[in-house]
């Protein structure tokens, strides 16, 4: 069974000229560290946000561990951690009021929710900035809370639009070596960035998409045996043309 399985996907915003995500098709296996890469304006967020049951597509079938969002949407949301392109969290509760707030809209308990805070207020260096309000926090402090957030309810599936942009280079490597370590524990990741040496470096398997449409998939490896990097080949799909 694929963690992620699209079919025929196809989304256009009201009044928009072209569809932001035409056809797309993907396969994303369990346990994979799945690169889910494009230029801006490609399709990945709107992609992101149909898996999430953020959007309802206009067309297409999408399947979360053998599931739907019609048949099993309290299933899904279970097994689904989101780390969201821009800081989903709240400036005037510290840390530790976050965590716990977040972990309640995740329908866990105060106790599970404490022990869970608590070793990965830990794990991610932040034990003792915990009582802080994140107006305080550096941007590389506040990614790593939103990362918590994400893993609060131990999902199966973690999925990260942009999760170290505009971070120190501390910061970026403890949340790459985390998420790595995450991965070989067995949970599926699926990976947005325009870090594409990080990228290489990360993910097993890679796809490439623009205009809502899939310009190529498969093994990072497979797509590196000719000597080229996953950088040049970006180029190469996308063009040279600059992106708004």
């Amino acid at each position: 069974m694929d963690a992620i399985s699209i079919s025929g996907l196809v989304h256009r915003y009201s009044g928009a000229a072209e569809a932001a995500v035409n056809g797309l098709d993907l396969r994303i296996p369990k346990g994979a560290f799945y690169g889910l890469l494009g230029p801006n304006g490609a399709g990945k967020t709107t992609t992101i946000s149909i898996i999430c049951g953020i959007l309802k597509p206009k067309s297409g079938e999408v399947s979360i561990l053998g599931k739907s969002w019609k048949n099993d949407a309290v299933g899904i949301k279970r097994s689904i951690g989101l780390v969201p392109q821009e800081i989903a969290l709240y400036d005037t509760m510290t840390a530790s009021e976050n965590l716990h707030f977040f972990g309640q809209m995740l329908g866990l308990n105060r106790k599970t929710i404490a022990k869970k805070a608590d070793a990965l207020m830990e794990e991610f260096g932040l034990s003792e900035h915990k009582g802080k309000q994140l107006q305080h926090f550096s941007g590389g402090m506040k990614r790593r809370v939103n990362l918590m957030v994400a893993l609060l309810h131990d999902p199966e599936i973690l999925i990260l639009d942009e999760p170290t942009v505009g971070i120190d280079v501390h910061s970026r490597h403890m949340i790459n070596t985390y998420l790595k370590a995450l991965n070989e524990g067995g949970m599926t990741i699926v990976y947005t960035s325009h870090q594409l040496d990080e990228t290489e470096k990360l993910c097993d398997q890679v796809c490439i998409i623009d205009h809502g449409k899939l310009l190529i998939e498969g093994q990072t490896s497979e797509l590196l045996s000719d000597g080229h990097s996953l950088h040049h080949h970006f180029i190469e799909l996308t063009g040279k043309q600059l992106r708004d």
